[in-house]
């Protein structure tokens, strides 16, 4: 499961980040490690992009990014 697959209040662990270089570098800088917890915390009208909460951080991912955390 993935990241952009979870619904608003969901919750669940980074198992891993993948994607293009640059895109698993500036997510990581944001705070999304392997191991940690994220939350949903709520999605766009249209769908994108989604807002989670990962440590203390609240985050607004773009769909296609957030495709690339794996979840365990």
């Amino acid at each position: 499961m993935t990241l952009a697959e979870l619904t608003p209040g969901r919750r669940g662990r980074i198992a891993s980040v993948t994607g293009e270089p640059a895109l698993v570098q500036r997510l990581y800088e944001l705070g999304l490690c392997d191991g940690d917890e994220v939350e949903v915390l709520a999605v766009a009208p249209l769908g994108d992009p989604i807002e989670v909460r990962c440590g203390g951080s609240r985050l607004s991912l773009r769909k296609s990014d957030a495709h690339g955390v794996i979840l365990e």
